[in-house]
């Protein structure tokens, strides 16, 4: 049961990472690799924050903009060099390595002894675990609520429809391409902003966290599709919650396996994308295939 609750924890924590992703992957139909340095980028910057004396909620704000200014980077890359989304991601995500080895100073950076947003609600009374819970839901609640109402106004429903169809946008007037840097831009703040609760949540943060978290948040959006498909954006968003705590349970059940190697869990985490990328294909030919009734 410990091991369940601190799945739900992480799925929580994780969940966040998952909306980011999404704003890439789904509004503009781009895997971007930039999360994988934007993600040990807002650890960095949040443990460093944190060791130097700022608040935490401080150290993990600044995190936020570290985000925002990664995926800047990236959106520019691409709309103004005209660089592929792909190869986009793979020169920020290069460059990201040494601005967090400056970050951090090291290869990894321990907040032992430190006040972290877990602690001070540790302290309150409440368990570890519990703790955890109550920091990822009360930023996500405050995320899910401001993206719902920012999607709804007109950069937002821009944004979507540059997404959607990009040559109709632009014939009406829309610039798709300050829609992408904004696009890049959410994405990366709140991938940022899970690598710094993360950071605090496991005492540390480290230079190599950010392999395979495009992975973990791809799996967790395609989860919530196959589970709760066609809802409207805001159902769409907090369903990624849902996506990435039973992601974490399936991880959790797989090393539960008796003779599980635990050094197999990214490769785990590989078949398992790429079984759940595969279920919305299997569905289609389901249907195709059933006889209809006259």
């Amino acid at each position: 049961m410990s091991l369940i609750l601190s799945s739900l924890s992480q799925g929580i924590l994780w969940s966040v990472m998952a909306i980011g992703v999404y704003i890439t992957f789904r509004i503009l139909d781009i895997a971007d690799l930039t999360a994988e340095g934007s993600f040990p980028l807002g650890a960095a910057i949040c443990a460093t924050g944190i060791v130097s004396g700022l608040h935490p909620l401080l150290a993990s704000l600044l995190a936020f903009v570290g985000g925002l200014l990664a995926g800047l980077v990236s959106g520019l890359i691409h709309t103004k060099l005209k660089i592929p989304a792909l190869l986009t991601g793979i020169i920020t995500l290069t460059a990201l390595y040494s601005v967090n080895l400056k970050v951090l100073g090291k290869a990894n950076l321990a907040l032992l002894g430190q006040e972290t947003l877990v602690s001070k609600i540790y302290a309150l009374g409440f368990t570890k675990t519990a703790s955890v819970m109550i920091m990822g839901l009360v930023f996500l609640l405050v995320i899910l609520l401001a993206l719902t109402l920012f999607m709804r106004t007109q950069i937002g429903l821009a944004l979507r429809a540059s997404g959607d169809n990009l040559p109709m946008s632009a014939s009406n007037g829309v610039y798709t391409d300050q829609m992408k840097i904004i696009a890049y831009m959410l994405s990366n703040a709140l991938i940022a902003l899970c690598g710094a609760l993360l950071c605090q949540n496991n005492g540390y943060a480290d230079l190599n966290s950010g392999v395979g978290t495009i992975v973990i948040g791809l799996a967790s959006i395609i989860i919530a599709e196959v589970v709760l498909p066609k809802k409207t954006i805001g159902w769409r968003l907090a369903s990624l919650v849902l996506g990435s705590i039973i992601y974490r349970l399936i991880i959790l059940a797989i090393l539960s396996i008796p003779g599980m190697d635990a050094d197999l869990v990214k490769l785990c985490s590989a078949i398992l994308l790429a079984s759940v990328l595969y279920l919305p294909q299997l569905q289609k030919a389901l249907q195709i295939r059933k006889p209809k009734l006259n």
